[in-house]
């Protein structure tokens, strides 16, 4: 039985991360990089979901691009006086074309307001 936790493996080995190493490489990362790097990581996943990648029909789920798109909507509420309107604005942006996307490839549209994230950002029209 192989376990990438094994106690007979030593630190830093190719099966084992070097979370001392880690702490320090993330200890150095400024918090709105951490921010800003989550939110793109969630867009990106949001638009895979929504079927806006070359392999759209593979990988489109509405349930899971709803779930994506309203934690990047909460995430941005939450830090929006934490990082500044450099950062925020196009994520902002992004997260509007994202909600406008989910509402074209719903069947059944949402009512205004309650589409995935409006509770944070309010109604989103086209």
């Amino acid at each position: 039985m192989s376990d990438a936790t094994s106690p007979n493996e030593t630190p830093g080995s190719p099966e084992s991360p070097d979370f001392d190493a880690m702490t320090r490489d993330i200890a150095e990362v400024p918090a709105v990089e951490v921010i800003v790097t989550v939110a793109v990581n969630l867009m990106s996943a949001a638009a895979v979901k929504l079927g806006l990648t070359e392999d759209a029909e593979d990988h489109k789920d509405l349930d899971e691009a709803r779930k994506l798109v309203h934690a990047l909507a909460g995430l941005l509420d939450a830090s929006t006086t934490e990082i500044s309107s450099f950062h925020a604005a196009p994520l902002r942006d992004g997260l509007k074309s994202l909600q406008l996307a989910f509402r074209e490839a719903s069947l059944v549209p949402d009512e205004p307001g309650q589409g995935p994230g409006e509770k944070y950002t309010g109604p989103v029209y086209g």
